[in-house]
């Protein structure tokens, strides 16, 4: 699928689902940056200081194109729908939406230890103007089922096997689809510059045949101890090629 370029925002996104894209690239002449908060911010005070930081960097809010979001355990799939539209009803308000579409890229998972009283933003990625930037994009996250369906349950790959064999299997399929994603954005593992899988199940026995073998380890991958956000789901990863992270 092509991307959609918003040339007033600095990006270009992969059309996904309502309640986010698949990934956004910056355009020429601009940058991605990713700023993280140093512990998750609850969502209506984390809105408000993600609009402090976009202004004090003279960005408009349009220029807010990806976010991380920490939330206390994992969704129903009516759970989910219902936060989902409390979220773009912000984006719309903010005037991020691009023709009713949802341009954001966005992940939002779960800690098994010690989580959020609620939910809430642990990153988020905005673009800047720079003439000489290399390619930057952002990958959102995906679980192991397609996404755009009624439910999830129903497509789920490898549906509750967690042994080693039912993970390798959840796991290819999520490095194929962020492989999809970056190909659409026209980017590779090779350029990434941050990878992070999610799940509370152990990654090792399929670690160097799947992520390692296929370059997606190629700076390490950051292993997060998160389910992905919704009842039923066991594995997600997301990527990024930024060169500019901060911590506020």
């Amino acid at each position: 699928m092509t991307a959609i370029p918003v040339p007033q925002a600095g990006f270009r996104f992969m059309p996904g689902v309502f309640q986010y894209s698949g990934g956004v690239a910056a355009l020429p002449g601009f940058r991605l940056e990713r700023a993280r908060f140093a512990e998750p911010v609850p969502m209506a005070e984390g809105w408000r200081r993600i609009a402090a930081h976009l202004a004090a960097l003279g960005r408009p809010l349009n220029a807010f194109c990806a976010c991380e979001l920490r939330s206390p355990a994992p969704f129903t799939e009516d759970g989910f729908v219902t936060f989902n539209r409390a979220y773009a009803a912000v984006l719309g308000e903010w005037g991020v939406l691009v023709d009713g579409r949802n341009p954001v890229a966005r992940s939002n998972v779960c800690p098994e230890i010690a989580p959020p009283a609620e939910p809430g933003f642990h990153a988020f990625s905005y673009t800047i103007p720079d003439a000489g930037a290399a390619p930057s994009f952002v990958v959102a996250g995906s679980g192991e089922a397609p996404e755009g369906h009624a439910n999830y349950r129903d497509h789920i790959i490898a549906l509750d096997d967690t042994s080693a064999g039912g993970m390798r299997r959840k796991a290819d399929w999520v490095l194929g689809e962020m492989e999809r994603r970056m190909g659409a954005l026209d980017g590779s593992w090779a350029m990434t510059t941050g990878v992070q899988a999610y799940t509370v199940h152990d990654i090792h026995p399929f670690l160097a045949a799947a992520l390692v073998a296929r370059g997606a380890a190629r700076h390490g991958v950051t292993w997060q101890f998160c389910r992905p956000p919704v009842v039923g789901l066991d594995y997600e990863m997301d990527c990024r090629a930024v060169a500019v992270e901060r911590v506020l």
